[in-house]
């Protein structure tokens, strides 16, 4: 399902305010905040998907840190998980079941977190993830809506695994090339949210199922403001670029691309930059809205880090190729 798909699906849902919901889904932000009293408030979020690697303990691995993504996304740590597991019972080995949820509770682990439950389902296709909740400061959150003109956009991980996950499955990807995305899928961005607070930032995605322009579009809207992307400076996985021309192609990207379409003023952008800047991502890296002043002590306190562009006030394009 697409960015627009999922805004008409929910436009005719009836919306009950609370000033305690502190941030709710009209920004399109990664997580739910939820202020319990003066001094506890929360974010939440869930996420769960079909395997996308073969081995079961790595997809485990994979599907939880993406789904606490969400939560470092918006500045918050993470606290309590629950499972969410689809599976094809007595069709499958529960063996398989055993290490998906144990790559899962050994990536909730190294998050300092705990699984305290979850629920199953019968299903012709294996699913996995979680529903998460985590503790965040309100005075310090990042959200979608605060990126101010003069801001440096930061992105923490390449793009480009989602073409690979693609060509993993047509089996046109070695060895080496799939063990270094699944590592990076791996990866939790605890570390680049952290140090985004500790800069100073007050806004930040994770860049997941929109592809890198659809996320950065949802914080162009909420924050009133355009964004400027230099394609050359955009870090992207090794190979991604000879799987997309030896036609590994994830349906998600082409629907990306239609509801960036209209949004992006494209510039230099060639057909193959066009589909790796749309690409959906599975457990990608932040992009940080980070203070000039603050941009270099940012780059030092986060491996894999790189400058990919600006904010700037808002003009007839949400998002400006260069």
């Amino acid at each position: 399902m697409g960015p627009g798909d999922l805004s008409r699906a929910l436009a005719p849902l009836a919306r009950k305010s609370d000033p305690r919901i502190l941030i709710g889904h009209e920004t399109f932000d990664d997580a739910g905040v939820f202020r319990v009293s003066d001094d506890v408030t929360i974010v939440q979020t869930v996420d769960f998907f079909a395997p996308i690697v073969d081995d079961p303990y790595e997809f485990g691995q994979v599907a939880a840190a993406n789904a606490l993504s969400d939560i470092y996304a918006m500045g918050g740590t993470p606290l309590t998980a629950l499972n969410i597991v689809a599976f094809p019972s007595g069709q499958l080995p529960l063996d398989v079941l055993t290490e998906i949820l144990r790559g899962g509770q050994d990536k909730v682990h190294e998050a300092g977190a705990h699984i305290v439950g979850g629920h199953t389902v019968i299903d012709d296709e294996i699913k996995y993830g979680l529903s998460v909740t985590g503790r965040i400061d309100p005075n310090a959150m990042l959200t979608n809506g605060n990126a101010k003109p003069g801001d440096r956009l930061v992105l923490t991980k390449p793009i480009g695994n989602g073409i690979l996950a693609t060509a993993l499955k047509q089996e046109k990807l070695d060895a080496n090339a799939v063990e270094a995305v699944i590592r990076l899928m791996c990866d939790l961005n605890a570390t680049a949210s952290r140090a985004a607070l500790e800069v100073g930032a007050r806004c930040a995605t994770d860049v997941t199922g929109f592809g890198l322009l659809g996320h950065l579009s949802h914080i162009a809207r909420a924050s009133d403001v355009s964004i400027r992307v230099r394609i050359s400076s955009v870090p992207i996985l090794p190979r991604a670029i000879d799987a997309w021309r030896s036609g590994a192609r994830p349906g998600g990207g082409s629907r990306n691309l239609e509801y960036t379409q209209q949004l992006v003023d494209w510039g230099p952008a060639t057909e193959v930059d066009r589909a790796l800047l749309t690409d959906p991502q599975t457990s990608g890296g932040l992009v940080v809205a980070i203070p000039p002043s603050r941009l270099l002590e940012y780059l030092e306190k986060v491996p894999r880090a790189v400058e990919i562009g600006e904010v700037l006030p808002r003009g007839r394009s949400a998002i400006v190729l260069a």
